[in-house]
């Protein structure tokens, strides 16, 4: 383990800046979540409005994926940045309104819907901009990077929120200091300088919008990692209920709930800390597909759980698992696609992170009305472990798959 392998891409003026605000927009981003969902559970007590929580997320971004992708690709990528990281402003000042007025449900759940929409620009602007930002030797350091960060933040941001809910600060002042937060990032935005490259030119038509669609069919070894994270995570995610867990299986507050959300953060840092350190992936396939089924068993575990360590001991495993194949997913995305269709090819990676985590949180929430919480999360679990062996069949690409920035997989031996 090297320390100048580890920071190297540390020492890019781009990248320092770019991380420094990503950190500070991540730990708002994280704590107006936990706030929402905290919120929500202590007005109804109803699991199902949880999990409608994550479809209000999910479904604007479904919806603009293709659009937001070929905006990416055709404009200036650092200007929708800075122009989301502004609307995501907006939309946690406009949730620190609703909270100190006291709105119904419905206005947060179109806010919801707004930030939905604002997400669905921001994350493929910001995923194609990052190859721009560093030099191509540093690329997959940078996405460890960008992962260890966002996992630090997604670790502050629960624990800061939840203390401070438990301390009595009120959920709109805990808002209000998330919105200052993602201001950081809309700041510095603007001191980037980003290498340029080529863009895509041409009409918005339906062809053009589904290129990026194409281009992953095309490169199996990008469908399997995306058809793995989309089962997988869909089945096995458990944040949604984390508040019901807290609450009362767990017989705690809004203190044990940040510590909850962070633990698999946690363990994801610690990971990316690990894997930014060592040289690149030798066997990345076979590690994908053993750290997702991985994530499922720790997953199963946590749901049988009612002791507060073992769960959170199960929550960092997940996270640190879980790391793995964000990190593959997110090095094979941009190594493997030509910078005039990253954009609309990280639009479709976030439309399966977008059905992976919100309609998983959907689907936990139902599960849970329907059954029971402990139910909906074994169950989860043990889905992502039968996907996992469905795609090392259907995908036998991805049991060879070596190397993440090689063009191909190397063939197969014996």
């Amino acid at each position: 383990m090297s320390f100048s392998h580890l920071t190297r891409v540390l020492r890019e003026r781009n990248y320092a800046i770019f991380a420094a605000g990503f950190l500070c927009s991540g730990m708002g981003l994280q704590m107006l979540t936990t706030v929402v969902l905290w919120d929500l559970w202590l007005e109804t007590h109803d699991a199902l409005v949880l999990g409608f929580a994550g479809l209000a997320r999910a479904v604007p971004v479904i919806a603009l994926a293709l659009v937001a992708g070929h905006a990416a690709d055709r404009h200036s990528r650092q200007r929708i940045l800075a122009i989301t990281q502004f609307g995501f402003v907006g939309i946690a000042l406009a949730f620190a309104l609703a909270s100190y007025l006291a709105a119904p449900v419905w206005i947060w759940y179109v806010l919801l819907m707004a930030s939905g929409c604002v997400r669905s620009f921001n994350g493929p602007s910001r995923n194609s901009l990052l190859p721009l930002l560093v030099k191509p030797d540093n690329f997959e350091n940078a996405v460890t990077w960008n992962s260890g960060i966002f996992q630090a933040s997604a670790v502050c941001g629960p624990i800061i929120a939840g203390l401070l809910l438990g301390f009595g600060v009120p959920s709109w002042a805990v808002l209000l200091v998330s919105a200052g937060l993602i201001l950081v990032l809309a700041l510095l935005v603007g001191r980037l300088r980003p290498r340029e490259e080529s863009r895509a030119t041409g009409a918005m038509t339906l062809k053009s919008m589904l290129a990026g669609m194409g281009h992953i069919w095309k490169e199996r070894t990008i469908l399997a990692t995306l058809t793995l994270d989309l089962f997988g995570v869909l089945l096995g995610g458990a944040t949604a209920l984390l508040p019901i867990f807290a609450d009362e299986i767990l017989g705690g507050g809004p203190e044990l709930l940040g510590w909850l959300k962070a633990a698999p953060y946690l363990g994801a840092f610690v990971m990316a800390v690990w894997l930014a350190a060592r040289p690149r992936m030798r066997r990345a396939g076979p590690t994908l597909l053993l750290c997702v089924a991985a994530f499922g068993v720790a997953i199963v575990a946590f749901g049988l759980s009612s002791w507060i360590w073992l769960s959170l001991v199960m929550l960092f495993i997940s996270g640190a698992v879980d790391n793995v194949s964000v990190i593959i997913r997110h090095t094979l995305v941009q190594a493997r696609t030509p910078n005039h269709l990253r954009g609309r090819v990280s639009a479709v990676n976030s439309l399966f992170i977008e059905c992976s985590n919100e309609l998983g949180a959907f689907e936990s929430g139902l599960v849970a009305r329907l059954f029971t919480p402990v139910i909906s999360v074994v169950s989860g679990g043990l889905g992502t472990i039968a996907v996992v062996g469905a795609v090392a069949w259907c995908f036998p690409e991805i049991r060879r798959l070596r190397h993440l920035i090689s063009e191909e997989p190397e063939p197969p031996t014996g």
